[in-house]
């Protein structure tokens, strides 16, 4: 049985400011990547066994600039505190500073951090539930 996949994809001006952010800090792999595809660069990370990616690409000629708020997240439940806590530590070893969330809930049981675009991921130390 083929597992259904959710891939996630965003335009930025440079994609090689965003590696060390989703490579280093969040430990994405790259899993393709391509160049001037009718005029499209493109990069996309995960892992290969996880039933998402991120797909960041780039329209060569075309600027899109920053994220359009601070509360624009990619939010990551990771509800075992040693993960947690080692995942936190790679963001802050990849030089990724936490920021403060827009939204204080995510501060309660998270850390923020912000890619070169201006875009926000947030490391939940809690369990997803209904």
């Amino acid at each position: 049985m083929t597992i259904p996949v959710l891939r996630v994809a965003r335009p930025t001006d440079d994609i090689a400011r965003l590696r060390p952010f989703y490579e280093a800090g969040l430990a994405f792999e790259v899993l393709a990547s391509f160049e001037d595809h009718n005029g499209f660069d493109g990069l996309i990370l995960g892992h290969p066994h996880w039933p998402y990616h991120l797909e960041f690409t780039h329209h060569r000629g075309h600027r899109v600039g920053r994220a359009p708020t601070e509360d624009n997240l990619l939010v990551m439940y990771l509800p075992d505190p040693d993960e947690w806590r080692a995942a936190v530590a790679r963001m802050d070893a990849a030089g990724c500073e936490a920021v403060k969330a827009y939204n204080d809930y995510w501060d309660v049981h998270g850390r923020t951090f912000e890619d070169a675009d201006g875009y926000r991921v947030v490391l939940q130390q809690a369990a997803w539930t209904r």
